[in-house]
């Protein structure tokens, strides 16, 4: 994703789920069998409860890849939503059922939707608003709890880092290389913002990385994971005796670079700034706990055997 000066200035991060990407995103959760504990709990829940009148949904999100654009204008309101989707223009719904026939043979169901037939485009909309009902709606309250504290992390990064900082630190699938932010995706692909700015997404039921628009008619959207469907800031015991030791935010600090990890990914894994972050690295690196190696543009962090067995001796 290629960023202009403007395209900074007009970065907004959702100010809720958006119920059609978790609608559509889940159903690759469902169909695949991926996603963290509390995914998998829900599938297994799901699975004994998915209605009959859902299948015409199912036939256009297949389990990986490719799914139409149309079944996710931006929005917070599903009604509002179900009512721009009914309201596709022929000329999209061809457009994207076109791309979908590249790899999912289409139905007759799906060829009257690309007709924009009224009743096949009644169907689609009774599919997603009984599956909705069925799968999103019994946990779209923990939906909103992981939403909530992820975006109060991103408050404080944003505020003490502003935009690069935020963007720096959306998910270890993501970089930015300004004026470039490189997504993992499966195809290459390049989207140029073009002024338009970009609406961020934060999604329960995305896993591993981002997801875009194919199509660049709209204003462009990046839906990516709730990396921690945890309680807030960070793993462990916050009584232990490694937090009396260090303090409870440095200790939280040494305990996410177990894994490795550039100072962005540090802060987001314990819900602190970049700068804060970047402080907490440099006492525990004077101290002989860490250890930083420069790559680039960015610097990873590492455990030093000294570090490993203090975490080792208080977890």
């Amino acid at each position: 994703m290629h960023f202009s000066g403007e395209d900074l200035g007009r970065v907004r991060v959702a100010t809720r789920p958006d119920p059609l990407w978790e609608t559509t995103l889940s159903l690759h959760r469902l169909q695949r069998g991926d996603g963290g504990l509390p995914v998998r709990k829900w599938r297994g829940a799901v699975r004994s409860r998915l209605p009959k009148a859902a299948g015409p949904l199912l036939t256009l999100v297949p389990p990986s890849g490719y799914f139409p654009d149309f079944l996710t204008p931006s929005g917070e309101d599903l009604d509002e939503q179900l009512e721009l989707v009914s309201g596709t223009k022929r000329c999209a719904l061809r457009r994207d059922l076109a791309i979908l026939a590249r790899s999912r043979r289409p139905t007759p169901w799906a060829r009257d939707l690309g007709d924009a037939n009224p009743a096949a485009l009644g169907a689609l909309t009774r599919a997603v608003r009984s599956y909705h009902q069925a799968a999103i709606e019994p946990v779209w309250n923990d939906i909103l709890a992981c939403f909530d504290r992820q975006r109060v992390r991103q408050a404080r990064v944003l505020l003490a880092d502003g935009v690069e900082g935020l963007l720096c630190g959306l998910s270890s699938a993501m970089r930015w290389k300004a004026p470039v932010l490189e997504v993992d995706y499966p195809v290459h692909h390049d989207l140029r913002l073009d002024g338009r700015g970009l609406l961020l997404i934060l999604s329960f039921f995305c896993w591993r990385t981002g997801v875009p628009l194919v199509e660049n008619d709209r204003v462009p959207v990046l839906v990516y994971p709730i990396e921690e469907h945890l309680p807030d800031v960070v793993p462990h015991d916050h009584g232990s005796a490694l937090s009396a030791l260090l303090g409870h935010t440095r200790a939280a600090v040494l305990e996410t670079i177990e894994d490795g990890g550039r100072t962005c990914d540090v802060a987001r894994r314990a819900g602190i700034s970049m700068s804060s972050a970047s402080q907490h690295a440099t006492v525990l690196r004077e101290a002989g706990l860490v250890l930083s190696v420069r790559e680039g543009n960015t610097v990873r962090h590492h455990l030093t055997p000294l570090g490993s067995a203090l975490l080792r001796k208080n977890l």
